[in-house]
């Protein structure tokens, strides 16, 4: 049976957004819903973690119940768009597809334009101030390491896993030959006992 989780996003984050690290089963599909209004831009990115060959179906649905994206077994991806429609939009990441692997999702959706930070910054017609144009620099350097840490902690979780998963087949890899060494051996010490053990001739009976 289907399990759906269900998670309805409001209306507060229209300025900013929502990252989310979630477990997804093997057979199984998780659903999202963000309530947006018309013409708002919205970028949703996501990355598999863990899990089989690190890859998810994703498909994003209107408030019509139309489908604006869809792709398949894909490790990782952006997409962004512009709301046509006001209402509920549904996305989902589905496993359905593996029968045993079992993944780790991430996504961060973005919705809206960041707000200035300077509060006439957009109507303002004069230059920035030497002040002003040097807080505006260092926002968007702050943004950009943000970035930057959240990809490295996605690369840094998405080694670490394989490493692991590395680390656990080496282990079961060295107990096989441990064992079949074992066995071995003690094959080889019987055959050459076998080669040195002496056989004794049957007796006789003595005549008179």
């Amino acid at each position: 049976m289907r399990g759906w989780a269900l998670a309805l996003l409001l209306g507060a984050l229209r300025a900013g957004g929502t990252e989310l690290t979630f477990e997804l089963p093997d057979s199984d599909k998780h659903c999202f819903h963000q309530d947006m209004e018309r013409g708002i831009k919205f970028t949703l990115d996501y990355q598999v973690i863990t899990g089989g060959h690190y890859d998810v179906d994703c498909y994003m649905e209107d408030p019509n119940g139309r489908t604006i994206y869809r792709e398949t077994k894909k490790q990782y991806d952006s997409f962004p768009h512009h709301t046509e429609v006001k209402g509920i939009y549904t996305f989902c990441f589905s496993n359905e597809f593996s029968t045993f692997s079992h993944k780790t999702v991430y996504f961060n959706l973005q919705v809206g334009d960041e707000p200035p930070i300077l509060p006439d910054m957009s109507s303002r017609v004069t230059a920035l101030t030497q002040m002003e144009s040097a807080c505006v620099t260092i926002h968007e350097a702050l943004n950009a390491v943000i970035d930057s840490q959240t990809h490295y902690r996605l690369r840094e979780a998405q080694d670490r896993s394989r490493a692991e998963d590395l680390n656990g087949r080496v282990s079961y890899w060295s107990v096989g030959e441990t064992l079949i060494l074992f066995v071995v051996s003690i094959g080889q010490v019987m055959l050459l006992k076998s080669f040195f053990t002496e056989k004794r001739p049957g007796g006789g009976g003595a005549g008179t």
